[in-house]
């Protein structure tokens, strides 16, 4: 195996070291891409440190220097990538010695063509810790049984009996498929959830098998300065940010002419959810007393039950 991992770097002067050198541990790492994303801090110095002294780091930035999101950042390091593998890795997250124990073995077979496992958490800090618990807790971000390839998808769509989650730095992706049969691969336009998306889009056209899924084979690293903390910051309330992921599924799906007329409908049904959750009360209930007679069977279900409160997830 050749594989190459790939780091978007933005604002974590003090966790890329430890990412990079998590990743060097294994034989099967051909390379280490860090693609730079304008950092306030001096991420671009440790990054540059660390391509001097490691001869599998590779250090790239954006054309114009310029900040462009964690997604063109990985669209980068994709494009550069020369391993047969491609894996991800958060610039404050860490892999665990187990993290290609399964894809060693799993990847032995062609029709293998992806692998997820489990990823743990760590607080770096007592106030992260004290800020964050009650999202993320001490549990384990995986699915809770082994599925075939052909339920991911619907698995995620649905989370039929409470499938569960898997993360990008849990992922390992069989390159030459992925070029395939993904015409786009991270968006550009969405600055959060673009790796939910990504992840939808890739376990419809590729086939995703479990690795380990009862112990973190990864480690997300939970600090003050997350992504999610601008959210807090900036009192954006989740549903705002969700409505746009909805919508960039839903339009995919749209398009998709292979995807089932149900799964279509059933994508939709969650992306007007997130609309009539971000919208003002009286048009709220507008919408709501629209549906109730267009699509009574939504309501009856209880899709909109997500109107009425927030969820990250």
């Amino acid at each position: 195996m050749k594989i190459s991992v790939i780091i978007p770097v933005y604002n974590a002067e003090k966790f890329v070291s430890q990412a990079v050198e998590s990743a060097l541990q294994f034989d099967e790492v051909h390379e280490i891409i860090l693609v730079e994303d304008q950092s306030p801090d001096n991420a671009l110095q440790v990054c540059l440190q660390l391509a001097e002294k490691y001869d599998r780091v590779k250090l790239y930035q954006h054309p114009d220097k310029g900040n462009h999101g964690a997604g063109p950042s990985r669209n980068l390091g994709i494009e550069k990538s020369t391993g047969d593998f491609i894996a991800f890795l958060d610039a404050d997250d860490y892999y665990l010695p187990n993290r290609f124990d399964a894809e060693k073995e799993l990847f032995q077979k062609p029709e293998i063509e992806g692998v997820y496992g489990a990823l743990g958490v760590h607080y770096y800090s007592e106030k992260a810790k004290e800020q964050y618990y009650s999202l993320f807790e001490d549990k384990l971000t995986t699915v809770y049984k082994r599925h075939s390839p052909r339920e991911v998808f619907l698995g995620q769509i649905y989370m039929l009996g409470s499938f569960g989650l898997f993360s990008i730095d849990a992922l390992t992706i069989r390159k030459e498929p992925l070029m395939r049969k993904m015409e786009n691969m991270f968006l550009t336009n969405l600055r959060l959830h673009q790796d939910s998306e990504f992840l939808y889009r890739l376990s419809y056209y590729l086939d995703l098998y479990p690795g380990i899924l009862d112990k973190a084979v990864a480690v997300r690293g939970v600090h003050e300065n997350n992504r999610i903390t601008q959210i807090d910051s900036k009192k954006i309330k989740p549903s705002t940010t969700r409505i746009l992921f909805w919508k960039e599924v839903d339009s995919w799906a749209a398009q998709e002419p292979t995807m089932p007329d149900d799964v279509k409908q059933h994508i939709n049904r969650m992306y007007r959810s997130f609309q009539i959750a971000n919208a003002p009360f009286m048009e709220k209930w507008g919408m709501i007393l629209k549906y109730l007679v267009t699509d009574f069977i939504s309501i009856r279900s209880g899709l909109y039950n997500i109107n009425f409160r927030d969820s990250l997830f």
